[in-house]
């Protein structure tokens, strides 16, 4: 399947982009990020993230389908 991706704060550093098309059998965001945090080098453990499809926060386990936007949230620090 094909999903997008959109990458923020230190995942779009690591990833080196902002967003990526991706084909992958990942069948949920939680075996996709593991997928992709071999890829990048994600230091992120899931659970300090949270994950959003298609514009709605997700579960990890949410089944994922063909076409899905699929955005992985770090924590964000701020003042």
């Amino acid at each position: 399947m094909k999903y997008r991706l959109l990458y923020f704060a230190s995942l779009a550093d690591a990833a080196g982009r902002t967003e990526e098309a991706v084909v992958s059998d990942a069948g949920d965001p939680g075996a996709l990020y593991a997928q992709l945090r071999e890829r990048h080098g994600f230091r992120f453990d899931p659970a300090r993230l949270r994950v959003a499809v298609n514009g709605a926060l997700a579960d990890w386990s949410q089944t994922l389908r063909d076409g899905d936007e699929v955005v992985f949230l770090p924590p964000v620090s701020g003042g």
